[in-house]
C-alpha cells in the first residue's frame, strides 16, 4: 500500500499490541528449509527501490531503527516478512529479488513490491511495480536456478515442498485501483461484489500456479480495514464503513478459496489470516501523509500504531506476525492453523549443492 504525500504522523497503539513485542523469539534451527515471499509495501524490502516509481521507502527516516537504516522497508524498522523469518528461526532475512546473487536464493526470496497487486494494472499510475504475476515469473527464474544448483530436479522439487510462501496482497487493488474510477474503470463496470469475485478468480490462478511451481506450504493474508487506514479516512477523522464493506467482501470468498485448494490440491497446505482481527481494538484517529526524506520522527515509535499514512510501525508488524504464527489468540485467527504448525522438523536437512 503506498502513497506519496507531504508529511506523517504515528498514531497510539493499545497494551496488547506492547505485550506482543515484549516476548522473546525462540531462535534455532530454521523449522523450513526456505521462505518465499510475495506481496506488497507491507513485505517490499528493497525491490522497488531502483524502478522508476514513487513507491519506494530507500530514504530516511525510514529504516530509522533497522540495523542497515533505510532499505526499501515502509516503516521505522522489520517489516512482516522478517517477523516471520525470526519466527521460523532464520538467522538472517529473505533477500529481495532485485539483489539476489549465487546461492543467496538457497534459503528464500522476498519478491514482494510496494503499490503492486493481484491484478497487473494496479499501481501503475505510480510507475514501474512488480505485480503478482510478475513476482511468481520471477519465482519460475529461482526455482530454474535451484535445478541447476542442486543438480536434481526430483531433489528441488522435493526441497521446494517443505519450503513456507506467504501472500500478503489486494489492499492495493482497491486503494490503487477500485477507488481511482479516473485511472481505472473497475469501479465504474462492477459492483464491489463483482469486483472481489474477479479478484479471487485471478487469485485462485495464481496460486494453483505457485503449486505447480512446488509450493505446498503456503499462508494467504487476507485484508485489513482499509476504511481506517489513516490515508483513507473521511473528511471528519472517522473510518469509511463502505469500503470496509467492500473489503470483508474479498476476505469473505478467501476462506473458502482456502478449503477448495485444501481440498483438491494434493499434499497442499493453504493457510488464511484473518487480518482484520487484529484492528478491531487498535483502530487509527486522524494523520496525514507518507514519510517525506530526512525528517525527524518521534523518539517514542513504539507506543504508535502508524508510522505513516498506509504503514504500520515495527511494533505492530510484530504482534500481528506472532499472532498469524501462533495462532493462539482470537483477536487474529489463522485457519485452520497457524503459520508455525506448517513447520516440518524433518525439513531441516542442509541443502546439498553439486
Amino acid at each position: 500500500m503506498t502513497f506519496v504525500t507531504k508529511q506523517w504522523v504515528l498514531l497510539p497503539v493499545v497494551g496488547m499490541v506492547i505485550f506482543f513485542f515484549l516476548q522473546p523469539f525462540a531462535l534455532g534451527n530454521p523449522q523450513v528449509p526456505c521462505y518465499f515471499i510475495f506481496g506488497d509495501s507491507q513485505d517490499d524490502n528493497g525491490n522497488n527501490n531502483d524502478l522508476n516509481t514513487t513507491a519506494k521507502a530507500n530514504y530516511p527516516p525510514y529504516g530509522i531503527d533497522f540495523p542497515e537504516g533505510p532499505t526499501g522497508r515502509f516503516t521505522n524498522g522489520r517489516n512482516h516478512a522478517d517477523f516471520i523469518a525470526e519466527l521460523l528461526g532464520f538467522a538472517g532475512y529473505m533477500p529481495p529479488f532485485a539483489n539476489i546473487k549465487g546461492q543467496d536464493i538457497t534459503e528464500g526470496v522476498n519478491y514482494a513490491s510496494a503499490a503492486s497487486g493481484i491484478l497487473d494494472q494496479t499501481g501503475r499510475q505510480l510507475g514501474d511495480i512488480v505485480s503478482l504475476n510478475q513476482q511468481l515469473q520471477n519465482h519460475r527464474r529461482v526455482t530454474s536456478q535451484l535445478v541447476r544448483l542442486i543438480g536434481n530436479e526430483a531433489a528441488t522439487k522435493e526441497y521446494l515442498a517443505k519450503c513456507l510462501y506467504t501472500f500478503a496482497i489486494g489492499s492495493n487493488d482497491y486503494i490503487d485501483s477500485y477507488l481511482l474510477p479516473e485511472c481505472y474503470a473497475a469501479s465504474r463496470l462492477c459492483t464491489p461484489r463483482q469486483f472481489a469475485r474477479m479478484l479471487i478468480k485471478e487469485y485462485s490462478q495464481q496460486l494453483r500456479k505457485l503449486y505447480r511451481l512446488g509450493a505446498r506450504k503456503i499462508a494467504i493474508f487476507g485484508l485489513g480495514f482499509l476504511g481506517c487506514v489513516p490515508g483513507l479516512l473521511s473528511i471528519d477523522g472517522t473510518c469509511v464503513d463502505s469500503l470496509n464493506s467492500e473489503v470483508q467482501l474479498f476476505n469473505e470468498e478467501l476462506k473458502p478459496l482456502v478449503d477448495e485448494l485444501n481440498a483438491e490440491l494434493s499434499s497442499a497446505h493453504f493457510i488464511y489470516v484473518n487480518v482484520t482481527a487484529i484492528t478491531l481494538s487498535t483502530m487509527p484517529a486522524v494523520s496525514a501523509g507518507q514519510c517525506i526524506p530526512g525528517q525527524i520522527p518521534c523518539s517514542n515509535r513504539n507506543e504508535y500504531y502508524f508510522w505513516d499514512d498506509f504503514h504500520p510501525s515495527e511494533i505492530v508488524y510484530e504482534a500481528s506476525s506472532r499472532l498469524a504464527y501462533s495462532a493462539l489468540s482470537s483477536l487474529l485467527n489463522a485457519y485452520p492453523f497457524g503459520i508455525g504448525s506448517l513447520g516440518d522438523t524433518d525439513s531441516r536437512d542442509k541443502l546439498e549443492i553439486q
